[in-house]
């Protein structure tokens, strides 16, 4: 592949389709159906909102990001930008966003300000060449196993129920054999669709309940209705004090970036075979990419919050396959399922939902993190990170073990040595404060209690 920044790029002169691309595509249409959906029913349920608006919110916003960024540019003008997609860490606080009197355009064009900043100023990839390969495996290693755990207690909660304890534990069980025997042959990369596929025929077969829901339709297109008082969000256009309200949350979100967009990356560096460097997403230009989609897609109407689309890429690095082909699948996906609504019921499938995930996302991640750390030096780096991490979120996690690690309090002191003293301390330090300080702000650090 020649992957060429900002220029035009051609399928079968820059780069070619393989039955592989078909992997990412299938995971990261599955992926977006249901981030969009958590994100746009969490600001429905803090603002009042009908089931019917989540779903033709959910169809626009898919339509937004196939349309305008997913294939025009990841898939033509650069293919080393990876897919702008949702913001998972934020889900919980979006409840809070709405108490504080918040309001998602001031969000979301606060949060595109932000980003373009830090993107430009090429903070992104300096954060990431920041963080110590220790630091790297143990935020994998976290984001893996809570995020296994979080699938199949949640799995778990659909069935039981239901009285389909059963089902839960045969879905369960079906899924490690196949995905073993996968990764044996050295076919992982086929895990989510075969995986996917078993774990509905057994779900179905076992007497689970499904039906069809959305019928095909197009969304409303118009920003002035989503944005009227009236119609859409019914909030009317933002003033000064929701701008004033959402600020701790816009900074927040950003600070969350840095190590969203660093596991994608190390997935890549991990998996991809030597000398495929040309390749590798470009941090700087997905957080440009992601900061604008995010201010269009607000202004326009949509309720997403953007990061990078880990149900893309995490799966794309298990197929070994660079980003534009299967950027250009994924974007047809989402595209056919906002229109014809149907898959949209089949992707938000518990049984469906949370294998594609397991074996597609947290897996991967878990394995990835463990591969990475191999001296004792990493394994200090790695637990401080999960041991912060679990304390209080990821983003604490990594901004306090990339400081201690890069200012020679643990981890490898001849790499500490090599770096400068604005990147050895002044950086990390100035990180995680921004981070701890935007935490604080929203209550998210035990025994403080929110400053807004």
């Amino acid at each position: 592949m020649r992957p060429k920044r900002w220029a035009l790029n051609l399928p079968m002169r820059d780069f070619n389709f393989e039955v592989e691309d078909i992997v990412p595509a299938i995971s990261g249409t599955i992926g977006k159906i249901v981030m969009v959906t958590a994100i746009v029913s969490a600001f429905a349920a803090g603002f009042g909102l009908t089931p019917e608006f989540v779903v033709e919110n959910v169809r626009f916003e898919m339509l937004i990001a196939a349309l305008l960024f997913v294939i025009p540019v990841s898939g033509f003008l650069n293919p080393r930008v990876n897919l702008p997609g949702s913001h998972g860490p934020m889900l919980p606080l979006i409840g809070l966003i709405a108490l504080a009197g918040g309001h998602p355009l001031a969000l979301g064009v606060m949060v595109g300000v932000f980003g373009l900043m830090l993107g430009l100023m090429k903070g992104g990839s300096r954060l990431v060449n920041l963080t110590g390969i220790g630091v790297r495996g143990g935020l994998l290693v976290f984001l893996g196993l809570t995020g296994l755990l979080g699938q199949i207690d949640a799995l778990r909660a659909w069935a039981k129920p239901l009285g389909l304890e059963l089902v839960f534990l045969v879905v369960i069980f079906v899924t490690i054999i196949l995905y073993t025997y996968l990764a044996r042959i050295g076919k992982r990369w086929m895990a989510i669709p075969l995986c996917s596929f078993f774990a509905v025929t057994v779900a179905l077969s076992m007497g689970a309940p499904f039906e069809f829901k959305t019928s095909p339709g197009i969304p409303n297109l118009n920003p002035f209705y989503w944005w009227g008082e009236g119609t859409g969000w019914m909030l009317g256009m933002p003033d000064l004090g929701h701008f004033i309200a959402v600020l701790p949350f816009a900074i927040l979100a950003i600070a969350m970036w840095p190590p969203d967009f660093l596991s994608h990356r190390i997935f890549q560096e991990v998996n991809y075979p030597k000398g495929s460097e040309k390749v590798f997403m470009h941090v700087d230009d997905t957080m440009v990419v992601c900061s604008v989609r995010q201010a269009v897609g607000s202004v326009l109407g949509g309720g997403n919050l953007t990061s990078s689309w880990g149900t893309y890429i995490i799966p794309a690095g298990i197929a070994k396959r660079p980003i534009p082909a299967g950027a250009i699948l994924t974007g047809i996906g989402c595209i056919l399922a906002s229109l014809i609504g149907y898959p949209m019921d089949m992707a938000v499938w518990p049984p469906m939902l949370r294998v594609a995930l397991i074996v597609g996302v947290f897996l991967p991640l878990l394995e990835a993190g463990m591969q990475m750390i191999q001296t004792k030096m990493d394994s200090w780096g790695a637990g401080l990170c999960i041991f912060g991490s679990a304390l209080i979120n990821p983003v604490f996690g990594w901004s306090l073990a990339m400081l201690l690690d890069n200012s020679g309090v643990l981890g490898d002191a001849e790499r500490t040595r090599s770096l400068v003293p604005i990147d050895r301390v002044a950086i990390p330090l100035a990180m995680w404060v921004i981070c701890t300080v935007a935490m604080a702000a929203a209550g998210l650090i035990p025994g403080i209690p929110a400053l807004i």
